[in-house]
C-alpha cells in the first residue's frame, strides 16, 4: 500500500482551505461589500445625527457655536450638510469661519460654500497663526468679512478696487478637514439635492414630524456620482420647526469595489504562489514534531533509549514529547533494573549452586575430619577395654584427650562459621591502638616461636601510631588466625614481617609476610573456603581445622575490609585494611 505522508496531507488540506477561503471572501466583497458599506455608513450618520440633534437646541441661540457644531459634524462624517426650516429652505449657517484678531478688533472671516475652493485656503492653519485677508465688509461694524484671498504671510501685492487688507493673529478657526474631493464645491450640491426633493417631499413629512428619520438616494446628473441623503428633524426651538439635510457620497465605495475586482484579477497568481509556498511551510513546521516523534517511537520500538525527540514547544506537541521522554526514562531504568535483576539472580542461582558444593564439600569434610580422630579414639578405647599393658595406658589415654581437645576445636570452629554465615554477629566498633593489639597477640606465641626459632620484626611509625575503627575482639580473632597461620608455615630461624602504615586518606593496612614456601596461584582465591588446605599432602598435626581462613574472611567483611594473599620473593604475606579513627582510645 502507498503510503501518503502527514506532509502532503496538510499541504493539500491547507492550500485548499485558503483558497476556498480566499474565494468566499472575493465573492462576498463583490457581492455584499458595497451593500454592507452603505448600511453601515447610514447607520453610524443617524447616531450621529442624534448626537447634533441633542447639542443643537442648547447652541442654537449662539451663532458662532451653532456654526461650530455644523463644521464639526461636517469633518468628522465627511458629509454634506445644512440646515433647513420647515419649508425646506436653507438656513444661512458658514460651518466654515476664521477669526481674526486684528489689534483691537475681532473680525469674523466666513468661508461661502460657493466662490471659494479649497486651493485657495492655505494648509496647515493654527490658532496663533498671522494671516492676511482680502475681502468686502459685510457688515457696519466691519466685523464680518467676506474674503477674496487668503495668505500666510503679507508679500506686497496691490490691493484691488474695492476690497480691504485685514492682517492679524487667529484667535479661532473651523476649516474643512478629513473631507474627501472638494467639500466646499458638495456643499453647493445641496441645493441641487433639495431642488429634486423638495417636490416630492410631501409624503414624508408626517414621518419627518413623527421624529423619524429619511432615507433616499440621489444621483449629481452632471457627475454620476450617487449620494445618500437623510432628513431628521431637530428640536423645536425659538425659530420654529427646523431639519438636518445631510448628504454624504457613495462614490468611494464603488471605486473601492471595481479596484478590487481589478486587483483580484492581476493578484490571484501570486496569492496562488504564496499560498502554494506558505502551505507547504505551515505544513512542514506542523508535521516536523510528529515526524520526530514518529522516529523516536520507531526508536523506542527497537528499545533504543539513547536519543530523545527535542521539542520544546508549549503545545499538545511538546507535551507529548515530554511524556514519550518520560516513558523513555522508565522504561530505559525499568530495563536497566530487570536486567541488573536478572544477573543478580544468575549471580544467585551460581551462588545457590556454589553453596550447594560447599555444603556437600562440609559434610564430606567434617565427615572426614571426625573420621580420623573417632577411629583413633575408638582404636585406644579397645585398646584400654581389653586391659592392655599399664605402661601403655597413660599414654592411650593422652592420645585420647588429645584427639577430643581436636574435635572440640573443629566443633568450635564450626559454630562460629555458622554464626557469621547467617549473620548473627554484630559488631562491637571502637577506636582503638593496631599495634598494640598486635603486640598482645605476639605475647601469646612466644612458645611457639621459640620452638621454631623464629623472630618477628614490626614496623610501625611510633610518632604517628594509626588507629582504627574496629571491633577489637573480632580483630584480635583474625590476627591470631593469621599469625597462627604465618607460624605454622614458616621455615625454622626466619623473620615474620608485620607491618602497619596508612596507604590512603582514612585507611589503615596491616601486613603479616613470612618466610616459606609459596602458594600455588590457583590456590590463592581458594584458601579462604571452609576445610580448603594448599598443601593436601600435609599430616593432620601440622593442619589445624582448616577454618581459620573462612572465619577470617567473614570478620573482614562485616568491617567492609580490603584482604588478601600474594606470593612474595621470601614466602606468603596477608593484608587487610581498616577505617582509620581520629577518637579517643579505648581500653
Amino acid at each position: 500500500m502507498r503510503k501518503r505522508g502527514v506532509v502532503l496531507k496538510l499541504f493539500v488540506v491547507t492550500t485548499v482551505l485558503i483558497l476556498l477561503v480566499f474565494s468566499l471572501v472575493m465573492l462576498a466583497e463583490g457581492l455584499f461589500f458595497e451593500r454592507f458599506y452603505r448600511t453601515s455608513k447610514i447607520h453610524a450618520l443617524e447616531r450621529n445625527m442624534n448626537q447634533f440633534a441633542e447639542q443643537f437646541k442648547s447652541a442654537e441661540a449662539d451663532e458662532q457655536e451653532t456654526s461650530r457644531l455644523l463644521g464639526a459634524f461636517m469633518n468628522h462624517n465627511d458629509a454634506n450638510t445644512s440646515i433647513l426650516n420647515k419649508r425646506f429652505d436653507r438656513i444661512t449657517v458658514h460651518p466654515y469661519f476664521l477669526e481674526l484678531q486684528a489689534g483691537s478688533k475681532t473680525i469674523t472671516i466666513r468661508i461661502p460654500m460657493n466662490g471659494v475652493t479649497m486651493e485657495a485656503i492655505p494648509q496647515g492653519l493654527q490658532i496663533g497663526d498671522q494671516l492676511v485677508v482680502d475681502g468686502i465688509f459685510m457688515d457696519e461694524e466691519d466685523t464680518i468679512l467676506h474674503p477674496a484671498a487668503i495668505r500666510q504671510q503679507h508679500n506686497n501685492t496691490a490691493l484691488e478696487e474695492g476690497l480691504v487688507r485685514v492682517k492679524g493673529k487667529i484667535t479661532d478657526l473651523m476649516l474643512p478637514e478629513q473631507r474627501s474631493f472638494n467639500p466646499l464645491y458638495q456643499d453647493v450640491l445641496i441645493d441641487d439635492a433639495l431642488r429634486d426633493w423638495v417636490p416630492r417631499s410631501e409624503p414624508y413629512e408626517s414621518r419627518l414630524q413623527s421624529g423619524s428619520p429619511v432615507q433616499l438616494e440621489w444621483t449629481d446628473e452632471w457627475s454620476g456620482v450617487r449620494y445618500a441623503v437623510l432628513i431628521r428633524s431637530l428640536p423645536e426651538g425659538k425659530n420654529g420647526d427646523r431639519y438636518l439635510f445631510v448628504m454624504t457620497s457613495l462614490q468611494p465605495v464603488g471605486e473601492a469595489v471595481e479596484i478590487l475586482k481589478k486587483y483580484v484579477v492581476y493578484m490571484a497568481p501570486v496569492i496562488l504562489v504564496l499560498v502554494l509556498l506558505l502551505s507547504l511551510i505551515y505544513s512542514r513546521i506542523v508535521s516536523r514534531p510528529l515526524v520526530m516523534l514518529n522516529r523516536s517511537a520507531a526508536r523506542l520500538a527497537k528499545l533504543d533509549f539513547t536519543v530523545e525527540p527535542e521539542i520544546r514547544s508549549k503545545d499538545e506537541f511538546g507535551e507529548l514529547s515530554r511524556h514519550m521522554i518520560a516513558m523513555s526514562r522508565n522504561l530505559d531504568s525499568a530495563l536497566r533494573e530487570l536486567t541488573q535483576a536478572n544477573e543478580q539472580l544468575q549471580e544467585d542461582m551460581k551462588e545457590k549452586q556454589r553453596s550447594e558444593q560447599l555444603r556437600k564439600e562440609l559434610i564430606a569434610n567434617i565427615s572426614h575430619e571426625l573420621k580420623t580422630p573417632l577411629g583413633i579414639v575408638k582404636g585406644f578405647a579397645e585398646g584400654l577395654q581389653d586391659e592392655v599393658a599399664s605402661d601403655k595406658r597413660d599414654r592411650y589415654l593422652a592420645f585420647i584427650v588429645n584427639e577430643t581437645d581436636r574435635m572440640n576445636a573443629l566443633i568450635m570452629d564450626m559454630l562460629e562459621l555458622s554464626k557469621f554465615e547467617v549473620k548473627a554477629v554484630r559488631l562491637e566498633m571502637r577506636s582503638m591502638s593496631m599495634t598494640d593489639l598486635l603486640q598482645r597477640v605476639l605475647d601469646s606465641f612466644s612458645q611457639q616461636l621459640e620452638s621454631k626459632q623464629l623472630q618477628v620484626r614490626l614496623n610501625h611509625d611510633e610518632e604517628d601510631e594509626p588507629f582504627v575503627q574496629a571491633d577489637p575482639r573480632r580483630i584480635e580473632q583474625v590476627v591470631l588466625n593469621l599469625l597462627s597461620n604465618a607460624i605454622r608455615h614458616a621455615v625454622e630461624d626466619s623473620v615474620i614481617t608485620i607491618g602497619v602504615k596508612r596507604t590512603s586518606p582514612g585507611k589503615v593496612c596491616t601486613i603479616i609476610e613470612n618466610t616459606g614456601p609459596p602458594i600455588a596461584e590457583e590456590d590463592l582465591s581458594r584458601i579462604w573456603d571452609h576445610f580448603y588446605r594448599a598443601e593436601r599432602s600435609r599430616d593432620r598435626k601440622s593442619g589445624g581445622t582448616g577454618l581459620g581462613l573462612a572465619i577470617v574472611k567473614h570478620i573482614l567483611e562485616l568491617h567492609e575490609s580490603g584482604f588478601g594473599a600474594m606470593n612474595t620473593p621470601q614466602g606468603v604475606a596477608f593484608t587487610f585494611t581498616l577505617n582509620e579513627s581520629r577518637g579517643d582510645l579505648h581500653e
